[in-house]
């Protein structure tokens, strides 16, 4: 079992012994995500005529994503912290680097100071504590602590009834000392006080450089994160009141799932899209494909990336929720476009603007139950005749095209002089255009081509906005799951039980075949720096397993490094296929592999081996593979759909005019059939959108190709 809480929709997926599955879909109750999660469990179920008690003792295994966490983050409601920092760094959060207080704003924001806001500290600084003492760069104490200091600084944050106190001090990567002993200085001071309060240290949770993301990351880690495993507890009480006794597991930045009580829980801020990519990943496997670009379109946002020869790239300092973070993400580019997005004419330029805030899960003016003011983009979708208005949530939520058409006229169309339905074609086509133009930037910004990528599509909104989006763009094929809104969910259940950690090593060794000579008078201390980082992370791997009962002999570890050229700024994640560096010949082998990584990512004239290799960062992965769903198998069938898959016919304004659309029942259909436009595929959590220029077919594994002709 697998669950994915959105912005607007929790998803539920089962999978059974055979491999046969199933998606169940209900509103996100953000106060209390096991609501959601059950009345989507229900639906999921009914289609099997079983009931979660009947099922959920014999669930194996429990898999949660969704956005509580960085809601929390977004909304400022996480824990009030205290942070000890090295002295002279008590306005890092109002610094921001400079970069970060940019993160998120559109470049004519960025140009206009006057409409700039600065982020609100997580922390503020009356509660930003600096401590004399220094670690320099290679681990060595240059200056000794001020223990005196840090027990004030304790002192006064336990005064001050904090939380948490968030502990990172410069270069404690290198050498986690100083850390270690502010943490018992300020456990001797609770002792005293009578008072227990969580310590978070950098060295601990993260050891990573560029200290400014690590703080960045260390704090959310308190603030939101700790706070975060509440809603887990409420999740998995669900669980165990249904007969279920099983541990509930968390879908992670790096493409894997982790414990719900696992040390490093920061790393499950952003959840949901991962799981759509690797389901992505599994499903492009088992059809022998390498390159796929990965689109998700949910209520609130319009989610994009790129596998490529099999795998996704990682980030190692991503931006998440306007903090730049270090932790490992996959490359996801999120856009704030989905189609609960508000709609609104700018009074002064006159022009259409789309979100980036969103209704969520009240879906627009049609649901007379959301209580919205504003169009939003489903409201222009049940205008037009795209969107069933009986058919949402399988009818559970019944919508209004009349009040949809009121707020269209009056907040759209009659401040621009255009009828109604036009104005709602016009915002769709706007919505469209800025989803193409992002896939062109991603796809060529990365020197690749349309042609050489399938476009996997996605979401609740997916389906019924794929054709706008991907027109003209070429792409090799583009498939539809027919189980698309619930896909980040299957994505869960495809994702094996895996840690990720990283500790920042920054070694050198200059080139083999240009300096043969520094090369090998470097090896012994390259190996061993890089070699003992692994067995450290290899402990704390195994310590986190621990947790949930597995054993070390049960995990399958991979062994990954960082690499860049000397005196560069970005480093490539290189996999090698030994477990630690023994002689010349496996040093030479890691930079064969950069260099080859490098030269995909940056031109094969731009590798640069006369500067000499800097390994920053040492990574261990370790991977207990689960049981994962099997893709439909069945037979083709004719080309021509069966009468009793037809529903009908309704009308949908495109191009202009009024069509007679054919609506077709997407569970009643079969594999082979064959659908040209204008027609409509409903499901109850979904809806395929087929116009005129294109044709789709279903396969046997329940994929829909959908084709421009």
């Amino acid at each position: 079992m697998s669950m994915d809480a959105g912005g607007t929709m929790t998803d539920t997926f089962f999978v059974d012994k055979a491999g046969r599955f199933v998606v169940g879909k209900a509103q996100t109750t953000p106060q209390d995500e096991s609501m959601g999660f059950a009345q989507s469990c229900v639906d999921a179920l009914k289609q099997w005529e079983l009931t979660p008690e009947k099922v959920f003792p014999q669930v194996q295994t429990g898999i949660y994503s969704g956005t509580s966490m960085l809601n929390r983050l977004l909304e400022r409601k996480g824990q009030k912290l205290g942070v000890i920092v090295t002295a002279g760094q008590e306005d890092y959060f109002r610094l921001e680097r400079g970069i970060q207080t940019y993160l998120g704003y559109s470049y004519q924001d960025r140009l206009k100071v006057v409409t700039h806001r600065h982020n609100e500290p997580l922390v503020p600084r009356s509660r930003m504590k600096g401590v004399r003492g220094r670690i320099d760069v290679f681990g060595t104490e240059a200056i000794p602590l001020y223990e005196q200091e840090a027990r004030e600084a304790a002192r006064q944050l336990i005064a001050d009834e904090v939380q948490g106190i968030v502990v990172s001090l410069l270069f404690s990567y290198a050498n986690p000392a100083h850390e270690q002993r502010v943490r018992a200085l300020c456990e001797e001071e609770m002792r005293r006080a009578g008072v227990r309060i969580p310590t978070y240290l950098s060295s601990d949770l993260y050891p990573v450089m560029q200290d400014f993301a690590r703080l960045n990351t260390v704090t959310v880690e308190a603030y939101a994160a700790e706070p975060s495993r509440g809603q887990f507890r409420k999740i998995s009480d669900r669980t165990r009141s249904f007969g279920g006794d099983f541990e509930l597991r968390v879908m992670a930045s790096h493409g894997g799932t982790i414990s719900t009580e696992a040390k490093e829980l920061a790393r499950t801020l952003i959840s949901g899209p991962i799981g759509g990519m690797v389901g992505a990943r599994y499903v492009a496997e088992k059809l022998g494909v390498k390159n796929v670009v990965c689109s998700d379109i949910g209520g609130t946002s319009f989610d994009l990336g790129l596998i490529t020869n099999g795998e996704f790239t990682i980030k190692s300092m991503p931006d998440m929720a306007r903090f730049m973070l270090k932790l490992p993400l996959v490359d996801i580019d999120s856009v704030g476009a989905g189609t609960g997005s508000y709609v609104r004419v700018n009074p002064v330029s006159n022009r259409i603007e789309i979100g980036p805030d969103s209704a969520g899960s009240r879906v627009g003016l049609c649901n007379p139950l959301g209580k919205v003011e504003t169009v939003t983009l489903s409201d222009c979708n049940v205008l037009l005749g795209y969107l069933n208005p009986n058919n949402f949530l399988g009818g559970d939520v019944v919508l209004d095209p009349e009040r949809s058409l009121a707020g269209i006229k009056a907040q759209i169309a009659d401040p621009l002089g255009l009828d109604p339905y036009e104005a709602a074609e016009g915002v769709l086509s706007l919505f469209e255009d800025h989803l193409r133009n992002e896939l062109y930037a991603r796809i060529f910004g990365k020197g690749y081509a349309p042609e050489d990528y399938q476009l996997y599509s996605y979401g609740g909104g997916g389906p019924l906005h794929v054709a706008g989006y991907t027109r003209g763009l070429r792409f090799a094929e583009v498939i539809v799951p027919a189980w698309a809104a619930g896909f980040s969910a299957f994505g869960c259940a495809c994702a094996d039980f895996e840690y990720r950690m990283d500790r920042t090593v920054n070694v050198a060794v200059q080139s083999p075949d240009l300096n043969p000579a520094a090369f090998a008078c470097g090896f012994q201390g390259y190996a061993a720096a890089i070699n003992d980082a692994w067995a450290a992370l290899e402990e704390r791997v195994v310590e986190e397993f621990a947790k949930s009962g597995v054993a070390r002999d049960r995990v399958d570890f991979g062994h990954y490094v960082r690499v860049q050229y000397v005196g560069q700024l970005n480093d490539v994640e290189v996999k090698v296929p030994f477990e630690r560096i023994s002689s010349e010949d496996d040093i030479r082998e890691v930079i064969r592999d950069f260099e080859d990584a490098y030269a995909k990512l940056y031109s094969r004239a731009a590798t640069s081996p006369e500067l000499g290799y800097l390994t920053t960062t040492a990574v261990l992965k370790g991977v207990v593979p689960v049981e994962k769903p099997r893709l439909p198998t069945d037979p083709l069938g004719t080309s021509e759909p069966s009468p009793s898959a037809l529903k009908g016919t309704r009308k949908v304004y495109r191009g202009g005019q009024w069509h007679e659309a054919k609506i077709y029942h997407m569970e009643r259909l079969a594999s082979g059939n064959r659908f040209s436009g204008i027609s409509i595929i409903e499901s109850p959590s979904t809806t395929l959108v087929i116009p005129t220029g294109f044709e789709a077919a279903l396969d046997e594994h329940r994929l829909f190709h959908l084709y421009e002709v």
